[in-house]
């Protein structure tokens, strides 16, 4: 019998990945303040063209570019801490699902251990 399980993937801190998530995160918050501009400009353009009650327009406009601006400083945290990070540190990288052969007899224990894969520079160095 085969099951799915999660794995987590950690990432090997280098200048390389560092580069690379600096960029990502950067991406990030400029796709984010681009919603947060679409949404201004859509919540205007509905204020507009409604006769029924500005507050309320106001109010769930504000609250979905309120999520996008905590989303925002998240991302600004994490650049923060990006560079405080030692090289050769390893840091979460999020998981994946690994199909897994199960059979009768094996160790239940085992099977449920935390599993990982590092990944240094795009390359697998370690699967535990």
């Amino acid at each position: 019998m085969k099951i799915i399980k999660k794995i987590a993937v950690r990432k090997v801190v280098t200048d390389q990945s560092k580069e690379q998530l600096e960029e990502e995160y950067q991406f990030k918050i400029f796709k984010l303040e681009q919603e947060c501009d679409q949404l201004k400009f859509e919540q205007k353009k509905l204020e507009q063209q409604s006769t029924g009650n500005k507050d309320e327009i106001a109010a769930k406009f504000k609250k979905r570019i309120d999520s996008r601006k905590d989303h925002i400083k998240w991302y600004q945290y994490k650049l923060e801490q990006l560079d405080s990070l030692p090289l050769d540190s390893e840091v979460e990288d999020g998981e994946i699902e690994a199909l897994i052969d199960i059979e009768e007899g094996m160790s239940w224990h085992e099977l449920n251990e935390q599993k990982s894969i590092t990944v240094k520079d795009g390359i697998i160095i370690k699967i535990t």
